[in-house]
């Protein structure tokens, strides 16, 4: 191949209506591999299990008519390619390949004639503007119960806030892990420690079950960031590989995680990530001298450095509430702190509030019931390890102790699974 043409996402707000009107729309979604289109017609192009190849027809006339659509929003995770099947494409000859990468994409493709052959008149991206559902049910997993011992235990809460016994654990015991919610009602626990950083991860599905894991993908490290982003995605970013990095790692709607991404923002580890503002996230705090804030869009791009107000310290925990809003708490700075700050529905981290609960760290937080949070483990220093859980309200209020949870444990991970109460 000779080169490549790219997607050309246009700016303007048009539509595939006008021209497609006329089509005739094929009812049956092409999930294959490959298809072969032909003029006149409209498809539904699902790339959920593999990337497809769309063979353009092999003789066309000016005014020729082609529609494909992204039915399941995955060509960013799986491209489809167009073959022009000996025809010109955009003025350039098939030996060029032709790729549309972008989730949401429709193409609306006009034969012009020889010369410019299929031209893409469309090839809007539709927002996905709605906010995706919260979830009702979390689980605690994995950890460290003793000065070298991990875990894989699992304690699952329902949507009242309560934490059941310990679950015997599926996946390798490891600790310094992080979980995440995908997929809208799913959850994924990655990389972490063993007696050494991997980068294996383990799926769960959305009654709560954890699976076997599965290779690594990735920079092994532990102490990553990882949290929810835009309607159904996940990332893991920063975390100490040998040093701290900050590179990150998307997951896809179907938990498939992707190779890394060069870095933005100061390089840590033990930060906390979370959703706020419904679609998009936020990785704040860590192992450094400052606070750093890093928001993450509803695409999952990583920005740069903000600095934040608020006490510097690692091994926080976080959890949404409220909808749209979250709050981070918990820590040390050197010393184990109950100290809280909520994070605002645009990304702004608020300055500190004095803290409810006993003080510790390497605790995890998670969202449930679908408005409210929690706050569970962690230590009050060394191996001083508790099962203590804390609830958040709707507002962002944290609630006094509740003991006995489970086992003692910290460096664990939790994420929300189930719209189901």
């Amino acid at each position: 191949m000779s080169g490549t043409i790219g997607s050309n996402i246009l700016s303007h707000s048009g539509t595939i209506a006008e021209s497609a009107a006329g089509l005739n729309w094929v009812s049956d979604v092409v999930t294959a591999s490959t298809v072969t289109v032909e003029a006149g017609n409209g498809y539904w192009i699902n790339t959920t299990s593999n990337t497809c190849t769309i063979t353009l027809p092999a003789s066309a006339e000016a005014g020729d008519n082609i529609v494909i659509v992204d039915f399941a929003r995955t060509w960013g995770t799986n491209k489809i390619i167009i073959d022009s099947n000996g025809l010109n494409f955009q003025g350039n000859a098939d030996t060029y390949t032709v790729e549309y990468t972008t989730d949401g994409q429709s193409v609306n493709l006009i034969y012009s004639d020889s010369t410019k052959g299929w031209l893409p008149l469309e090839d809007d991206v539709a927002a996905l503007d709605h906010i995706p559902p919260p979830t009702q049910r979390a689980a605690f997993a994995y950890g460290q119960v003793g000065s070298s011992s991990n875990t894989s235990l699992k304690n699952l809460m329902n949507s009242s806030g309560v934490i059941a016994s310990d679950v015997t654990g599926v996946g390798t015991a490891r600790r310094m892990i992080s979980g995440a919610t995908y997929g809208t009602d799913k959850g994924i626990f990655a990389y972490g420690y063993v007696s050494g950083n991997v980068n294996m991860s383990n799926l769960m599905n959305n009654s709560g079950v954890i699976a076997a894991d599965v290779t690594g993908v990735g920079t092994a490290r532990r102490g990553t960031g990882s949290t929810g982003y835009g309607a159904d995605k996940a990332i893991y970013a920063f975390g100490l590989a040998g040093a701290d990095t900050n590179l990150s790692n998307l997951v896809s709607n179907v938990g498939v995680v992707a190779s890394d991404t060069t870095g933005v923002g100061t390089s840590r580890s033990e930060l906390v990530g979370v959703r706020y503002g419904g679609d998009k996230a936020i990785m704040s705090f860590g192992t450094i001298a400052a606070t750093k804030t890093n928001l993450i869009s509803n695409l999952g791009v990583v920005a740069s450095d903000t600095t934040q107000v608020g006490t510097a310290r690692t091994a926080p925990g976080a959890a949404t509430y409220g909808g749209d809003k979250a709050a981070i708490a918990y820590g040390t700075t050197g010393s184990v702190t109950a100290v809280k700050n909520l994070v605002n529905a645009s990304g702004v981290v608020g300055s500190d509030v004095s803290g409810v609960g006993t003080a510790r760290n390497s605790i995890a937080g998670v969202g449930y019931g679908g408005d409210t949070g929690a706050f569970a483990y962690g230590t009050t220093g060394g191996t001083n390890y508790v099962s203590l859980k804390n609830l958040m309200n709707n507002v962002g209020v944290i609630a006094a102790d509740v003991t006995g949870v489970g086992t003692a444990r910290a460096t664990l991970a939790s994420a929300g699974y189930s719209l189901s109460a």
